[in-house]
């Protein structure tokens, strides 16, 4: 851990225990600094339209000026064309690892078994969550008229639940032999047969043609799996209509989610297969809150989950050291209607006035 008090006087920044301090007029934020593994990382916990007010900084220091036009990469506008369509936010070797299971979801005592168990709170999670933003609904089928995309579907284990709840669901999954199970396990139902569509795909190559189309994206034990994080929330943001819903479950990044989610789960007791996980890639809720709320998603709920094994139930919990689900909420369109471009060349404007003001000054006190 890195500790210990250093000056950097010249641009009015100072650290004190692992938190960066710059305060420069109404300019104030902190950087919380953590040194694991030979590795700096850097935390930003600021909402990002704060920061954007403040793109254009001045460090005034030993009678010299500053302007500094910052723009951070990880604090973009979530209008703004963020994804790229040439690359991709699967795996390759993630997918190997999934293709050899393809056969294996419906399997409610196999290696999935824990997903089953999962859907006892992860269905109500989002199907009480939805309801919130409808004033009435049909028995039976309360999530009737709404669109939701299934991330990472799997063999349709989620979206199917969501299907019976009368939703209209997409499953896309980048494995074409688990999008198989998953079409021919609907095929017994004629129903669902109807409300559900599968598609072998990843998310970044339906956004263009989905753009602000669902009412709920869900990324159920997914996210752990990418390889791009905030490209993949990015994507999300553009398919989600304005106010619309994002459901996520995944693993913190703990020691003690090394101990039991890779360790025992994997390695001793083969509650999962081995290398289905990479503890590396497992995100903590403050990064994940950081990342979703600098793209325009609000965070609504963030609840713990833990998996008991030997029951094989999961149950809610205050705890989120291991297992977490996060619900989030696409901002409205109307506090993204002023451009990025906009709003830095009002400021640049801004700023070249008062240069020339105080140039102005400095000349009729020479005269």
């Amino acid at each position: 851990m890195f500790q210990g008090l250093f000056f950097l006087r010249f641009l009015g920044i100072f650290c004190i225990d692992n938190h960066v301090i710059c305060k420069e007029g109404q300019f104030n934020f902190f950087l919380s600094i953590v040194y694991s593994e030979n590795q700096l990382s850097w935390t930003l916990p600021i909402k990002p339209w704060i920061f954007s007010e403040y793109r254009i900084m001045w460090f005034k220091s030993c009678k010299m000026t500053f302007v500094c036009f910052n723009r951070m990469k990880s604090y973009r506008y979530p209008w703004t064309r963020l994804y790229s369509t040439s690359g991709t936010t699967v795996d390759s070797s993630e997918v190997k690892t999934f293709l050899a299971l393809a056969h294996r979801w419906w399997d409610e005592q196999g290696v999935y078994a824990p997903l089953h168990s999962m859907n006892d709170l992860r269905v109500p999670f989002i199907r009480d969550n939805l309801l919130k933003t409808v004033a009435n609904h049909q028995p039976g089928k309360p999530l009737s008229g709404m669109k939701i995309l299934d991330v990472g579907c799997g063999g349709g284990l989620l979206t199917e639940p969501l299907g019976r709840l009368g939703a209209s669901v997409i499953g896309i999954d980048p494995v074409a032999e688990n999008i198989e199970t998953a079409q021919r396990h609907k095929s017994f139902d004629p129903v669902l047969d109807k409300r559900i569509e599968y598609r072998a795909c990843a998310l970044e190559e339906i956004v263009e043609e989905t753009a602000e189309t669902f009412d709920a994206v869900i990324a159920s034990e997914v996210v752990e799996h990418v390889t791009d994080l905030e490209t993949f929330i990015q994507c999300c943001w553009q398919v989600l209509k304005p106010g619309a819903s994002l459901f996520i479950t995944t693993i913190n990044k703990t020691q003690l989610s090394y101990a039991l989610g890779i360790v025992f789960a994997e390695q001793i007791a083969g509650i999962v297969p081995k290398g289905t996980h990479t503890w590396e890639k497992f995100v903590s809720p403050e990064m994940l809150e950081s990342i979703l709320e600098s793209n325009g998603l609000s965070v609504q709920t963030v609840a713990g989950m833990f998996y008991n094994p030997f029951s094989r139930y999961w149950h809610w919990s205050e705890n989120t050291s291991l297992n977490y689900a996060a619900h989030a909420v696409k901002s409205g369109a109307q506090e993204h209607q002023v451009p990025a471009e906009s709003v830095l060349k009002e400021e640049t404007e801004e700023l070249q006035a008062t240069a020339s003001t105080n140039a102005g000054v400095r000349e009729e006190v020479k005269k």
